[in-house]
């Protein structure tokens, strides 16, 4: 149980004790400084541990913001500072600083007085001194919710007061909303999904709770559109909206309660993309059963949104660290700055970018009233353009602004990049490779590889040797581009290029094997990749870094995926194409399946920092 420690004389009347109680907090109350360490000195080490002013005054909500928030292992309000196990040796010594400064100010005369007195300023004193010592100190923004420590009566009667203007169970809930969310998600989720999270979290249901019965409603939508009957696909569309109903639930439940977690974002993370991509074969098997072969469709589909979600990662990553990122001093932020002042063109912005609310709603509308084709078709045209738009609008950024992309950017950049040990191997041999150009080079070195690579599986019959030629040159052209940092303007780009020549080749050799059952074994593989990649991004966010080294090599990177994908094409029949496509997708996703749950639940129990993603809409 977190414990606070309530410091100076208590005042007639007030309800902090109760407050502190009520979030949770085992409450001590300290005559003097010299109490106050020694009562922190007693607090376990793996607990939290607040200090409050015992004349505070405010909402509970700003509390339960400054002292329950579990992403940040110090915080502070005014009247109030916390710690986590993390941030307990900083807090610490700044009670110990202040209370040798405290022994030193108080007469002998008046020792207890003195130091009473010098104990209700020391909660905010002890958040001074974290920042003298260059501690980071969380200070949520409050808004219209109140935190003070009143001097007097008079100012306590007006603090009070302030308390009862504002309705903070109102704000809490509006706050439950993400700052920045698509169009319908605002407009047509929201205004109630927020109320139900209200509702879960008052009956003790956890985020994860509701991100697991999301991914369970919409298994059972991709079940229904796979039945191939119009009131499957009926069925099919509305569970899809009620699985997005509580995949906004989840996240408002989170805000709404400050249950962050590491294990809750990275389920909240993966199982939207294991729904979408679910529901997607859903529509194909559905398709199927009415004699209308979308795997490819499909396949297609899954490969651009994916591709889409590497072009965010990757351009995010290149710019962390970066202070023109967030300067926006290019001609092209500077323009979408100016679009941004004008109302409508905000939500327009943001709807044409098709995230996953349009995104979502549109597919359940089409899968209710068309055919999985036509709703396929347009996905497909759909995402293309987002795509467009977004990589456009980033590159244009990109070469209109003096790039300074730090180490720590260069390294996540080649962590997404995925080589395995071939790449490696020739990487070590090419890292002389100039790569002056202010557009830098490596992105263009890797496309043609790339480009060549997609075209001969594109244009030559199944069974051609001349896709494995340039697949062993595409090994040698995406080696030559991580062979140096990546660190010129445009080479975030190389990690989705790389994507979208993986990809797009299994694609390709499926649909030219023209055998049932090659294509949606190809979709299972390229499945159990896409989630290796995703949980690549979800662990540089989390600052874990990319995965073990041994992983990458056991599925051999993006290179020996290729040349193991394009060998068999050539060597095997189409049929024997089908079963060997389908013992490496099993392979791969065994593998990269059990390295991840152990690592994310292993994270989750050692107390890995919380983290919450409030970035772009999916």
């Amino acid at each position: 149980m977190p414990t606070a420690i309530l410091t100076g004389q208590p005042v007639p009347g007030s309800s902090i004790e109760g407050d502190l109680r009520s979030l949770g907090f085992e409450v001590r109350l300290a005559s003097g400084t010299a109490d106050a360490e020694t009562l922190l000195a007693q607090v376990p080490a793996g607990e939290r541990v607040a200090v409050v002013d015992a004349r505070f005054v405010g909402h509970v909500h700003a509390l339960r913001l400054g002292l329950t928030d579990p992403r940040f292992p110090l915080a502070a309000i005014p009247g109030a500072v916390t710690a986590q196990p993390a941030g307990r040796r900083a807090l610490t010594r700044a009670m110990a600083r202040e209370n040798s400064a405290d022994a030193g100010t108080a007469d002998a005369d008046t020792a207890t007085d003195g130091g009473i007195a010098l104990a209700e300023g020391l909660a905010d004193r002890i958040a001074d001194a974290l920042d003298t010592d260059g501690a980071e100190v969380h200070r949520p923004e409050l808004g219209s919710l109140v935190a003070a420590v009143p001097a007097d009566p008079q100012a306590r009667n007006e603090a009070r007061q302030a308390v009862s203007a504002v309705d903070d169970e109102a704000v809490r809930l509006k706050s439950a909303v993400k700052a920045r969310d698509g169009f319908f998600t605002t407009f047509f989720v929201s205004p109630y999904s927020r109320h139900l999270a209200r509702w879960c979290a008052r009956r003790g249901l956890t985020p994860n709770q509701v991100t697991t019965a999301s991914l369970l409603t919409a298994l059972i939508a991709a079940a229904c559109a796979a039945t191939g009957t119009r009131g499957g696909f009926v069925a099919a569309g509305v569970l899809l909206i009620a699985s997005f109903v509580l995949d906004c639930t989840d996240g408002q439940l989170a805000r709404y309660s400050l249950q962050y977690s590491t294990l809750g974002a990275w389920l909240d993370a993966t199982f939207d993309r294991a729904k979408e991509y679910a529901y997607y074969a859903g529509l194909a098997l559905g398709a199927a059963r009415g004699g209308d072969d979308v795997w490819a469709l499909a396949l297609g589909a899954m490969i651009l949104q994916t591709c889409r979600h590497v072009v965010d990662f990757a351009f995010n990553e290149a710019n962390a660290g970066d202070p023109a990122a967030t300067a926006n001093t290019s001609p092209t932020a500077a323009l979408s700055d100016r679009l941004d002042s004008v109302g409508w063109t905000v939500w327009v912005r943001r709807m044409i970018v098709l995230p996953i609310g349009e995104r979502w709603a549109m597919i359940a509308v089409l899968t209710a009233v068309t055919t999985p084709r036509v709703t396929f078709y347009a996905l497909l045209a759909g995402c293309a353009f987002a795509a467009t738009y977004t990589t456009a609008g980033r590159v244009l950024r990109s070469v209109t602004r003096r790039a300074r992309r730090t180490d720590r950017a260069a390294k996540a950049l080649a962590d997404l990049a995925d080589s395995g040990p071939a790449a490696e191997a020739l990487a070590r041999v090419l890292g002389r490779l100039p790569a002056r150009p202010p557009l830098g080079a490596r992105t263009l070195v890797a496309l043609p590889g790339g480009a060549l690579l997609v075209l001969a599986a594109a244009l030559e019959p199944y069974g051609s040797a001349l896709p494995v030629a340039a697949a062993v040159l595409y090994t040698v052209t995406s080696a030559a581009a991580v062979a140096l940092p990546l660190k010129g303007a445009l080479d975030w780009l190389v990690p989705p290029l790389l994507r979208a020549a993986e990809y797009g080749t299994v694609l390709l050799l499926a649909a030219k094997a023209e055998v049932n059952g090659v294509l949606p074994a190809a979709y299972g593989l390229v499945a159990a990749v896409a989630y290796h990649h995703y949980d690549t991004v979800y662990r540089i966010r989390g600052g874990a870094g990319a995965p073990p080294h041994w992983l990458v090599r056991a599925i051999g990177g993006h290179e020996g995926r290729t040349l193991v994908v394009v060998a068999l094409a050539a060597l095997l029949t189409a049929a024997q194409f089908e079963v060997a496509l389908t013992v490496l997708a099993v392979a791969v996703a065994l593998v990269v399946l059990a390295e991840s749950i152990r690592f994310w639940v292993s994270a989750h129990r050692a107390g890995a920092p919380a983290v919450h993603d409030e970035g772009e809409p999916a």
